[in-house]
């Protein structure tokens, strides 16, 4: 199963690089503003895992650069379950006015950024 897994999460790899969407264009100074609003957003993820394959790809399309963590790899996965609560990908992890709330769920992440940066 786990060799398996392996393969499928390979293709998925395979066919997210060769069919990238492209990214919104947005004036140099409306990019920056969208540079500075995501500079406190994180997306705990696992790169094989089609959700957050969906979500990396929604957020390339609308030209953000997400940081992207690992939660197999220590300390993320640890971080992501002591402070979000679970170990769940994809999660957003958004800091607003000193306040942390970590967005689980795949179709919710993408409304958010939809109505955020669309």
């Amino acid at each position: 199963m786990k060799a398996l897994r392996w393969f499928v999460g390979k293709i998925i790899l395979i066919l997210n690089s060769l069919f990238s969407p492209r990214g919104m264009q947005r004036s140099a100074t409306a990019q920056q503003e969208v540079d500075a609003a995501v500079a406190n957003m994180q997306l705990y993820q696992f790169e094989t895992c089609p959700f957050c394959v969906k979500v990396r790809r929604h957020a390339k399309r609308l030209n953000i650069p997400l940081a992207t963590r690992d939660a197999k790899t220590s300390p993320w996965g640890q971080e992501l379950l002591e402070q979000g609560g679970k170990r769940k990908v994809p999660c957003l992890r958004i800091e607003e006015d000193g306040q942390v709330t970590w967005m689980y769920e795949s179709n919710d992440i993408m409304a958010y950024l939809d109505k955020r940066f669309a």
